[in-house]
């Protein structure tokens, strides 16, 4: 080879011999793996054995730094193997044989025939549609939709969100019941027949949650006000629904306040009638009707009014007399204990008794607040001096000490003041927790999917053991047509996922999910982006479809206008293979959105390709007229 033809910074003969030397030490170690180790067509769905062979392939690259052997390869205008992942040893033969080609070197034959880059994204393709079904037309990645709890009473929501472009009707198992979880299935497959499209029906094991237990309920006092602006002048006022509390009825649209009243009453009303109150304070206050339904009636309130259920509410007949009703009771509104960063917060393992600090006349503290926790087995796993994050990591604590009864927490993080409810998440990130990942609950939940659903997700799955658990009771159920999704939630489950993956290639219908909600909490925030690339390149490798998972344009569904950064980060879900929206009042905006987004994208990038399609702005001729002046 004559050096000097060479450009500047290209690579010397001696270079060439030392890359292909080391991919030929690479290859080696990966054909290793993949032979020794004990991936056999017993251990491996036969649909996975490939595959299986392949991520130990990919495993084993992946052992070593190689950032500046890809450095060099991209020197001789080489692939740097940064995109080989479903066909990682036909990519390192493929550079080998190039190289060897320029060295005169002979070339060394494999054992055996490793998968090459069409069959790597069929067999991906396969997998994906195996779990999912069909894609739709125009677009790859599936849209997957958690359903409210209305979904239930509500056929036209479903019908409506399966025609916007859903693929996959999700049903949390952690709400509502089987009743409930059968209507919302036959909707969606009556919707199925309407339309003629298909709709896979996926069911999401709860899993062992860990939540805050209650909080001591406060007063049953209703606070009503109007909207003011900066100089404290009402722009809109308060919207009060009135209904028959013999019938009551859910307000048409968003109430700021639903009060029961005697249905006697309220026939009595008509339009601009003055409905008089003394308030808890005392204070006078009239409500204004402004409209009348079958339903029920409307009014506006124009002053703050703190309600009871001991509130009289009074209007004048035509003859000017005096009708009176009582507002019929309501329960006490849901209480949060205020924190800041350096309170303490005791733990315990009696539900039922939280309740916020008391302070003597000086401000000190007397009693510290004090909330229970759902699995109180986890007292004998934690240790003092571990974190704990509560409320998807909206407030963060250090455990001071661990008695047999409760948790003295630290809190460490509460920016700027934070309330704590009841019934909110509780993560111990550095905790080995020994929780059975199914629980009786989701074992009755299975039996349910098993006859009716297509697809179940596996929450808080953390060793290849919990897979097995769950395939025992597959097994058990014959149903082993029911494809299993793996929710990565935990940093146990992260570490554990390339064994998490071996274990789930026993199914034929197989996939992972993403759940970056809890997997932040537990990971750190500023590491969330960094876990989701190594699952979807481990995921790649496996030929396992994954799902884009929590918070996904959640501005827009639960608000009706999305942020920028909600919009980019939705746009990433093409490089998986399905992306799940959560409910909203404005989902079906949200699926709109997103199945434009998604076929938009497709046309730029495939997995983590980009796509060089023809870009309309580089048709300027201009712009090349300018640099010759």
């Amino acid at each position: 080879m004559n050096t000097r033809t060479l450009p500047r910074g290209s690579l010397i003969p001696a270079d060439i011999e030392a890359t292909l030397s080391e991919l030929t030490v690479l290859r080696d170690e990966m054909v290793a793996a993949a032979c020794d180790a004990p991936i056999l067509a017993e251990h491996v769905h036969q649909s996975y054995a490939e595959s299986a062979r392949n991520l130990l392939n990919y495993l084993a690259l992946r052992r070593h730094d190689i950032r500046p052997l890809q450095a060099r390869l991209a020197q001789l205008g080489l692939s740097s193997l940064g995109r080989s992942e479903a066909y990682i040893l036909a990519s390192v033969t493929t550079l080998i044989e190039v190289l060897q080609k320029l060295s005169d070197s002979k070339k060394t034959p494999l054992s055996y025939e490793p998968l090459g880059m069409d069959r790597g994204e069929q067999l991906l393709h396969e997998h994906t549609e195996a779990l999912f079904g069909p894609p739709p037309n125009g677009r790859s990645v599936r849209i997957m939709v958690t359903m409210p709890s209305e979904a239930a009473h509500d056929y036209s929501l479903i019908h409506e969100l399966l025609a916007a472009g859903m693929d996959s009707l999700r049903i949390n198992c952690a709400h509502d019941d089987a009743r409930a979880w059968g209507r919302m299935i036959e909707h969606a497959r009556r919707a199925e027949k309407a339309l003629g499209r298909p709709c896979r029906i996926m069911m999401d094991l709860a899993g062992p949650k860990l939540r805050t237990g209650q909080i001591n309920a406060g007063p049953a006092v209703l606070r009503i006000k109007p909207t003011r602006d900066d100089f404290g002048r009402v722009v809109k006022p308060a919207r009060v629904w009135l209904t028959a509390r013999e019938q009551p009825q859910a307000p048409p649209t968003v109430a700021d306040a639903s009060l029961p009243v005697a249905e006697e009453w309220l026939s009595r009303l008509q339009l601009h009638t003055q409905v008089t109150l003394h308030d808890a304070r005392g204070s006078k206050r009239d409500i204004e009707i402004v409209d009348i339904t079958r339903e029920g009636c409307w009014g506006e309130l124009h002053k703050t009014a703190y309600i009871t259920s001991n509130t009289v509410l009074v209007i004048k007949d035509q003859k000017g007399k005096k009708r009176e009703t009582r507002i019929a009771p309501f329960p006490a509104q849901e209480q949060a204990i205020k924190l800041v960063e350096g309170d303490v917060l005791i733990l315990t393992k009696d539900q039922h008794t939280g309740h916020s600090a008391t302070y003597d006349s000086f401000g000190e503290v007397l009693t510290p607040a004090s909330i229970g926790c759902t699995l109180p087995e986890i007292f004998d796993d934690v240790r003092a001096g571990e974190p704990v994050w509560f409320d998807d990591g909206k407030i963060g604590g250090i455990i001071d000490s661990v008695q047999s009864e409760t948790l003295r927490i630290r809190i460490t993080h509460a920016p700027g003041g934070a309330k704590l409810k009841s019934d909110k998440g509780i993560n111990f990130p550095d905790s080995h927790l020994r929780l059975d990942a199914l629980t009786p609950q989701d074992i009755e939940a299975l039996e349910f999917a098993a006859a009716h659903a297509d697809v179940v997700e596996f929450s808080f799955v953390n060793t290849a053991d919990d897979v097995r658990a769950l395939l025992h009771h597959i097994d058990r159920l014959n149903a082993h047509e029911l494809g299993v999704v793996l929710k990565i939630e935990t940093r146990r489950g992260f570490e554990n996922l390339p064994s998490l993956l071996f274990a789930g290639m026993n199914l034929p219908r197989f996939g992972v999910m993403i759940a970056r909600g809890d997997l932040a909490v537990e990971s750190g925030f500023e590491r969330l982006a960094e876990l989701q690339e190594e699952i979807l390149c481990l995921c790649e490798a496996a030929h396992v479809p994954v799902i884009w998972a929590t918070q996904v344009l959640e501005t827009l569904a639960k608000k009706g206008a999305p942020s920028r950064a909600e919009i980019t980060d939705a746009a990433m879900g093409v490089r998986a293979e399905c992306v799940m929206l959560n409910k909203g009042p404005h989902i079906l905006k949200a699926v709109h959105t997103l199945h434009d987004l998604l076929a938009r994208m497709q046309a730029h990038h495939s997995k983590k390709r980009d796509l060089l399609r023809k870009l309309q702005v580089a048709q300027q001729p201009a712009l090349a007229a300018n640099c010759t002046e």
